[in-house]
């Protein structure tokens, strides 16, 4: 097993390098999709963010409000750090039981936004940095996703520097271009893991 740990900043395109992965047999273990499902409505981490930030988070029907909770977190890097300290260690206890279910030769793909933000690039074999340019990214988050230029930049600035990830990085996916030049890099990315997958 080939344990790769993904990421990359806001806006470079990390999803559609994970579905074309996951496309060629890469079995996937998304942790923005796992830390979602740990703070869904029943669960021992929602109680511990209500019980940190306050009812006002909760919705009316009792489930996360993202948004609320996104402009108090995104605002104050100590919130955000809190919210982190709840929430990381039950995305890495679901992600270790998904990883265990995997067949002994997988090249298991960890889709890890935050990767390089908290020094979890050692938990994994490989990591691979999904890039573009700050201006490209930019360009992506407001006219695909209609952020406002000033949200955007917030994003941006709470995550790590282009230079950071890059310097993380085993392998770097250039995302500046087209599909399907991304598709051709992917490809190239997968023979090169199932290469060091099939070496272990």
């Amino acid at each position: 097993m080939l344990n790769v740990g993904l990421t990359g900043g806001i806006g470079a395109g990390k999803s559609e390098v994970v579905r074309l992965l996951a496309r060629r047999g890469a079995v996937i273990i998304d942790s923005d999709r796992i830390a979602r499902e740990v703070v869904a409505p029943g669960t021992e981490g929602l109680a511990a963010v209500a019980a940190e930030f306050g009812p006002g988070i909760l919705t009316e029907d009792g489930a996360l409000d993202r948004q609320r909770l996104a402009s108090v977190v995104f605002a104050d890097p100590d919130r955000l750090k809190a919210l982190n300290g709840i929430v990381h260690p039950l995305v890495r206890r679901r992600s270790a039981e998904l990883q265990a279910a995997a067949p002994t030769d997988a090249v298991v793909v960890h889709d890890v936004p935050l990767l390089v933000e908290n020094g979890l690039g050692r938990h994994f074999d490989v990591v691979v940095v999904v890039d573009a340019p700050d201006e490209v990214r930019m360009e992506r988050l407001t006219r695909v996703r209609g952020m406002t230029e000033e949200d955007a930049r917030a994003r941006m600035a709470a995550q790590a520097t282009r230079e950071q990830r890059l310097a993380a990085a085993d392998f770097t996916v250039d995302n500046s271009g087209t599909l399907e030049e991304l598709d051709v890099r992917v490809e190239k990315l997968w023979e090169r893991l199932c290469a060091r997958a099939a070496g272990r």
